[in-house]
């Protein structure tokens, strides 16, 4: 039997970011700036992709959170905004961004509200977090959201995950067989 040479999985510390395409970059940096108080700690302006040397003028934006990782756009200079995936739900594909207090989850919530977003919740997901949701100008849908659970909850959760991903895997597989 042939040994698994296969490294040890490097560490993964956290995110450094995600990124989006957005439509309009000032739009995007007065939507993620202004209204929601990241502000914007880099932009590269570039007319190729230096991953695979694409031809495409571009300026890629860099929002900061306050743990120092970023949420990222890119304007690729044509007013077009990405498309939503047409056989997945709009609610599915969403950025969730932490908050600290229920105060602020309520601040934002007015904040937005009173710039003309409309925002669904507050809503509560099994006692694990509480939420709002709201689409950015982009058509992005993003949550922010309150750990309400402590850290022995947090741990009960995480000791049961693999049961419960393994209890639906097999529940969806009887669903698919019937089908």
């Amino acid at each position: 039997m042939k040994e698994n040479t296969m490294p040890d999985p490097v560490a993964v510390h956290g995110l450094h970011h995600v990124a989006y395409r957005c439509r309009d970059a000032e739009e995007t940096r007065h939507f993620y700036e202004d209204l929601l108080g990241l502000p914007l700690v880099h932009v590269v302006r570039a007319d190729a992709v230096e991953s695979t040397g694409e031809a495409c003028p571009f300026i890629h934006l860099f929002f900061e959170m306050t743990d120092g990782s970023c949420v990222a756009f890119f304007d690729l200079g044509d007013n077009t905004a990405a498309e939503p995936s047409p056989n997945t739900p709009r609610w599915v594909n969403h950025l969730a961004l932490r908050v600290g207090s229920q105060a602020e989850v309520d601040q934002a919530r007015q904040r937005l509200v009173d710039a003309g977003v409309d925002v669904i919740g507050p809503v509560s997901h099994d006692g694990f977090v509480h939420s709002i949701y709201f689409f950015d100008p982009n058509g992005i849908r993003l949550e922010l959201t309150l750990t309400m659970s402590d850290a022995q909850e947090l741990q009960a959760f995480k000791d049961e995950a693999h049961a419960a991903c393994a209890a639906w895997t097999a529940e969806k597989n009887r669903r698919l067989a019937t089908h």
